[in-house]
């Protein structure tokens, strides 16, 4: 099927000669990952061979549906693929069990999503500092200082999450998942609930945290004026990365995701394709079994990290949880 975009057959992120000698965060090599069985059954992804370069910043982009929120859960092991490899940094995750995927997590991988996810009772400095405080790590005070400071949340880190806007509450999301380090963020659609004005704010504050910080950063979206943002865009279709596109405006890619739809409509060009690369029966209740599965895995590998993290702790932060 002939899809209206640029197209290209990638060879694997390590082995690309145009960027040998990068320095990779995370990488996916010939990843596949299937739901279901019978006619339910869905290749999420289909042999996807993707990179995240070291202090860049890249959008994954495509339709609903094209699996672009299924790679960023293979990427943080929240989810195991069905087939391929994937790394965070040098540590390869498909021989590991959970305890040691849920220390990967929490050390290695920050994340930031449409919904906040701050807990309630505790101030924007505790919750910043919550995943240090779970895991017994005590947090870098010059760093938490340059982060906090860079994010503009100087004067709001005694207020808690219901004194706070949702622009403010998602630049605390986003301390949180910069504070510890990690390896890699993945923010998946962070600009989800916010207003077109907040929204610009945290796209400018995740542009700066790789500016300044240093910072790798995965982000998720559907929107184009986001993705502008990014280093590089990279496009899904039906499972697969179609095309690439380096420091593009939002013209070119809205041109881009128009070819995806585009191909998305044509006859025999709509639903996520099976193993044998027949439609799915029911393409939207697969996807919404899809997506059920996948909040499942995010709520078990959340409690799992509780579980694991807050045990003996006996805080108010534990209990919190």
């Amino acid at each position: 099927m002939s899809i209206g975009v640029p197209q290209r057959s990638a060879p694997t992120p390590a082995t690309d000669p145009a960027r040998a000698g990068q320095r990779w965060a995370a990488r996916a090599e010939a990843v596949s990952k299937v739901y279901g069985s019978g006619e339910t059954r869905v290749r999420a992804l289909d042999v996807v061979d993707a990179g995240f370069v070291h202090g860049e910043l890249t959008a994954v982009m495509g339709p609903s549906g094209s699996g672009k929120s299924t790679l960023m859960q293979c990427l943080s092991g929240l989810d195991r693929v069905s087939s391929g490899r994937v790394w965070i940094g040098d540590q390869e995750l498909s021989g590991l069990g959970e305890r040691a995927l849920t220390e990967l997590r929490r050390d290695r991988v920050g994340f930031v999503f449409q919904a906040f996810n701050l807990l309630p009772t505790l101030t924007a400095r505790e919750n910043i500092t919550l995943p240090a405080d779970l895991g017994g790590r005590a947090v870098e005070a010059d760093w938490l200082d340059h982060v906090v400071d860079t994010l503009g949340l100087r004067e709001r880190l005694a207020h808690r999450p219901g004194e706070l806007s949702g622009g403010q509450q998602q630049r605390v999301a986003c301390a949180r998942a910069l504070v510890g380090r990690p390896e890699l963020v993945l923010a998946d659609e962070p600009t989800g609930n916010l207003d077109s004005r907040a929204a610009g704010e945290v796209l400018g504050l995740l542009r700066r945290s790789v500016d300044d910080l240093g910072q790798t950063i995965a982000l998720v979206t559907h929107d184009a004026a986001a993705a502008a943002h990014a280093d590089r865009v990279l496009f899904l279709h039906d499972g697969r990365l179609v095309a690439e596109l380096s420091s593009a405006d939002a013209g070119e890619v809205l041109e881009t995701m128009a070819g995806l739809e585009h191909a998305g409509a044509e006859p025999g060009g709509s639903g996520t394709p099976d193993l044998d690369g027949a439609p799915v029966v029911d393409a939207a209740a697969a996807e919404a079994a899809r997506t059920a599965r996948l909040l499942r895995a995010q709520l078990d590998a959340f409690i799992a990290d509780v579980d694991a993290l807050a045990a003996g702790t006996g805080d108010r932060r534990g209990a919190a949880l």
